[in-house]
């Protein structure tokens, strides 16, 4: 695939070399702190040494009086309570978090419950409410979803069930008509952090609970892991107030992981290390980072709502015994090996279908429908077609009366924009620019996919459609040292919103000794024309077609990641090769 090199701009000269001197570190790293909104010493102190004080007061999110008084006198009344939360990881994560917090004060008088993918479908539903009514529950916190459930939460008012709404989503023009209304996104929500998770919303509530009944806020970190991994699987950026939750809860996963956590990882084939944190000194026992929690501890996570019950997985969220958490990650790690064939299977199947249609191999968007597939892994797979075919993407199932879909976009285009331009056309939809959820009737099938393609045509540039690579710095090897290493190391976490950086290096040649592995990727060693540094070790995956230009002594950019590699037992550096382009092609 054929990759735009786009630089970002450099920091102002000034204060980069301001921030250089006050920082003692080279121009390098102080421009890539500039790029990422650091410019004195006080934000550097901030987004090196994130602090739990950093966190906003929870009291500033609208509603909050109102969510905080509500829960106060369930536990003064002794109401029952239900804890409501989507299928999918940042859902799971924050039932399992406002449980866990919340059966102090209930005991025997709360629950949880997620609503069957299947035959509930996102979102609240009226057979969750029903349950609600018909045992007692006087109140419910929904997390992660309800910010457009405005017949529905008028629906639970007449059954007497309250709802308090803990939510992430854009909202619609009218919120619905619950207790409280969390969402950071609402017009008249004053909070200055606009993209927590939904588990982060939760924790907040949490936080607000927390400070009013006088507890110390110490007691909440352990809960924060759950947070991490919300705000991993979610995509949300890790900025401002979600760097300092996925940092501490980062720490709570690598050195006291929760059972649940400790048996996903062991079945994911994660082994302990002991390593010192470099920015704490304290012993690690594993160094995940962001990337594992989405690739690791994510897709097991959501594997049990994707097969059988969400509710399998925050069980295993709250399990306190080792011994009950390893049988219930066992059977969700079966899980997660039965999607990986599901998606595999419909993602070659949906290949096809384009390969084989001139008109869908020119679009410039894909939606595609097959009554057959799997609702459970069509997300994944609109992830995936995404990724080949890098445009707008939205895939399409059977689901009892409705035809259900997930997207996914490209950077820059707003697929939730587009699928809102549709709305006439659907019956529920909800989402993120990148990503979204939708539904409708099958006689409305063939309007929609003509009225969404129709828009994406008229939106989207072409320079949209061919996938970009975002190149930090241009750097030498000779500028990789030691100390360039440890402090990039503490520019983490990484994710959207800070990226791990984007080098480029130019005219690099081979040493001679690079070479071919798994028929698909490059093992390279190499060194630069103009730089008097040692040879590097590089991975270039899927780039095996660049072999016989390389081996000829051609030189090149790269543009790549610095990683390291553990082979062994032995840990050393190697670039993470995200393209080549010769100097001849430039």
């Amino acid at each position: 695939m054929e990759y735009r090199w786009v630089y970002k701009q450099d920091g102002e000269s000034q204060v980069v070399k301001r921030l250089s001197d006050e920082l003692s570190i080279n121009t390098l790293l102080a421009n890539l702190l500039v790029q990422r909104g650091v410019s004195t010493f006080e934000e550097a102190r901030y987004f090196f040494r994130p602090l739990i004080t950093h966190l906003h007061d929870p009291f500033l999110m609208k509603d909050m009086d109102k969510a905080v008084e509500r829960v106060l006198k369930a536990i003064e009344t002794n109401e029952k309570i239900m804890i409501y939360g989507d299928y999918d990881v940042d859902g799971t994560t924050a039932v399992a978090l406002m449980y866990t917090y919340l059966k102090k004060f209930f005991k025997k008088r709360i629950e949880f419950y997620i609503p069957d993918r299947y035959d509930e479908g996102y979102g609240i539903s009226y057979k969750g409410i029903d349950y609600a009514a018909n045992h007692g529950i006087n109140l419910v916190i929904a997390l992660d979803c309800g910010i457009k459930a405005v017949e529905k939460i008028k629906y639970a008012s007449e059954r007497k069930v309250d709802f308090i709404i803990c939510d992430h989503h854009r909202p619609g023009d009218v919120l619905p008509p619950a207790v409280a209304v969390l969402d950071a996104k609402r017009a008249d929500c004053n909070y200055p952090f606009k993209e927590l998770s939904g588990a982060g919303v939760g924790f907040k509530l949490v936080s607000a609970l927390a400070k009013k009944q006088g507890e110390d806020f110490n007691d909440l970190i352990p809960l924060l892991d759950m947070v991490a991994v919300s705000i991993a699987a979610d995509i949300v950026p890790i900025t401002g107030e979600n760097r300092v939750l996925a940092y501490f809860g980062l720490r709570q996963i690598n050195t006291n992981p929760r059972p649940g956590f400790e048996a996903v990882l062991n079945y994911a084939k994660v082994v302990r290390r002991e390593i010192p944190d470099v920015k704490t000194g304290n012993v690690l026992t594993r160094v995940l980072t962001i990337s594992d929690l989405v690739f690791l501890i994510g897709p097991r996570i959501n594997a049990a709502g994707r097969i059988e019950k969400a509710s399998d997985s925050v069980r295993l969220l709250l399990s306190e015994r080792m011994s009950h958490a390893e049988k219930l990650a066992e059977a969700i790690n079966d899980m997660n090996t039965e999607r990986r064939s599901l998606d595999n299977q419909i993602t070659e199947e949906a290949l096809a279908m384009i390969e084989d249609d001139s008109l869908l191999k020119t679009a410039k968007s894909t939606v595609l429908y097959n009554e057959n597939w799997h609702k459970g892994v069509i997300g994944i797979v609109a992830s995936r077609l995404t990724d080949n075919y890098y445009r707008p993407t939205i895939i399409l199932t059977r689901s009892d009366k409705f035809i259900t879909g997930s997207a996914r976009s490209v950077k820059n285009f707003d697929v939730y924009d587009a699928i809102d331009y549709c709305s006439d056309l659907l019956e529920h939809f909800g989402g993120h620019k990148y990503a979204a959820g939708l539904s409708l009737k099958p006689e409305n099938l063939k309007l929609f996919q003509n009225k969404f393609n129709n828009y994406v045509r008229q939106h989207i540039t072409d320079e949209l459609l061919i996938p970009e690579i975002e190149i930090d710095l241009k750097i030498n090897f000779a500028d990789i040292t030691d100390k360039f290493i440890r402090i990039l190391k503490q520019f983490a976490p990484f994710g959207p919103g800070n990226m791990a950086p984007v080098f480029l290096s130019e005219q690099v040649i081979d040493t001679g000794r690079s070479r071919i592995v798994g028929q698909k990727h490059l093992k390279l060693d190499l060194m630069q024309k103009t730089s008097r540094s040692k040879a590097v070790s590089a991975i270039a995956f899927q780039q095996a077609h660049h072999y016989e230009r390389i081996r000829s002594g051609e030189a090149f950019s790269i543009c790549y990641q610095l990683e390291e590699n553990e082979w062994q037992g032995k840990v050393s550096l190697q670039l993470n090769v995200k393209d080549i382009k010769f100097e001849g092609d430039e």
